[in-house]
């Protein structure tokens, strides 16, 4: 009976994103399998946060695991290995933009495992611009405005995971998000804001079927309704990815894998704003204290190489993870990313 009950679970999942990519795909947006490049908003929900994800070229929705999971498959959180766990991570993406997140969570054991996150995006300095009469200026028809008051983004989001058994765990994530672009003026002088608010969803499950350290992950992430600013709605940039990963130490030598870890992992991403991609990565970790890890993410126009590294140590009984990733871009600086979790 179980068994019947995962299944139908799976399928479930898995036809509720496909019919979700189909819909936002279709709906005012003139067809299938297209690049939907620029006709999302809140962009900054696809950001990966982590290091850890990051470093092995975002395929991590199989193996994440414990607090950070919340940003990249909630099931993962099943996966924490002490009572209570915190994580903060900074990004320093483009053109001066900063991200700031963090999340709590408290491992209840047979009653579930629970976490609070948050996610603050900075854009930095943003020019202001006004529409005007050309012919009363110059060849141009604006004027600059000086700097544009009150630019960001934010999520807040309460996640809530359970293992309905040693093999199979399920959860989901609740997130309120918030995006202010300033202000806008148009060639009459009126003055409209430009910020909207939305209830945003994230779910994952993840499997191991029994066979060595093998696992599959699945996760939805930002599903909602359309965003309206001004006279446009646009659809939120939802992701349905697949992933497996291994320690393929378990294959080559199990006497050493408990010094010697060799996790590697593969994923399918289907995207309703860019064509399908898959990623991979993998991470060797030595005496569970140093962690290596390189990724490569295709069919992307920006990134592709990444590569990280993790220190983790135990002091007082406090389990200290500190960890860096850096990915390469094709046209701009490469991004970095720091992140330290605690667990107790």
């Amino acid at each position: 009976m179980k068994s019947l009950i995962k299944i139908f679970v799976l399928i479930s999942f898995i036809s509720l994103s496909i019919k979700a990519q189909v819909d936002m795909k279709t709906t005012g947006q003139g067809g299938i399998n297209l690049k939907q490049t620029g006709q999302t908003t809140m962009n900054f929900l696809q950001i990966a946060v982590s290091p850890k994800a990051a470093g092995i070229g975002n395929s991590y929705t199989a193996l994440s695991k414990g607090v950070e999971s919340v940003f990249s498959n909630p099931a993962g959180l099943t996966e924490m290995d002490s009572k209570y766990q915190a994580f903060v991570s900074s990004t320093q993406w483009f053109a001066d933009i900063k991200y700031l997140a963090g999340a709590v969570a408290w491992n209840g054991e047979s009653y579930g495992s629970v976490a609070l996150s948050f996610l603050i995006v900075d854009y930095g300095t943003i020019r202001g611009t006004a529409l005007v009469d050309a012919a009363s200026t110059s060849p141009d028809n604006y004027i600059l405005t000086g700097d544009v008051k009150n630019v960001g983004a934010y999520a807040f989001g309460l996640t809530y995971v359970k293992q309905i058994s040693p093999k199979f765990s399920i959860g989901g994530t609740a997130k309120y998000v918030g995006q202010q672009l300033g202000q806008f003026v148009d060639a009459a002088g009126n003055v409209s804001d430009n910020r909207a608010n939305k209830w945003v969803f994230d779910m994952g499950v993840k499997y191991f079927p029994g066979i060595e350290s093998l696992r599959l992950g699945m996760s939805m992430r930002n599903f909602s309704t359309f965003v309206r600013y001004q006279s446009f709605s646009s659809p939120l940039p939802i992701t349905f990815a697949v992933g497996l990963g291994m320690n393929i130490m378990d294959l080559i030598n199990k006497n050493i894998s408990q010094d010697h870890s060799i996790l590697v992992s593969t994923e399918f991403l289907h995207p309703n704003n860019y064509t399908d991609r898959v990623n991979a990565g993998i991470e060797y970790t030595y005496m569970n204290m140093i962690s290596l890890r390189a990724g490569y993410e295709s069919n992307h126009d920006i990134f592709s190489w990444s590569g990280g590294l993790g220190i983790t140590q135990s002091i007082g009984g406090i389990k200290f993870d500190i960890n860096y990733s850096y990915s390469t871009t094709e046209y701009f600086d490469g991004v970095n990313r720091f992140s330290l979790s605690v667990a107790f």
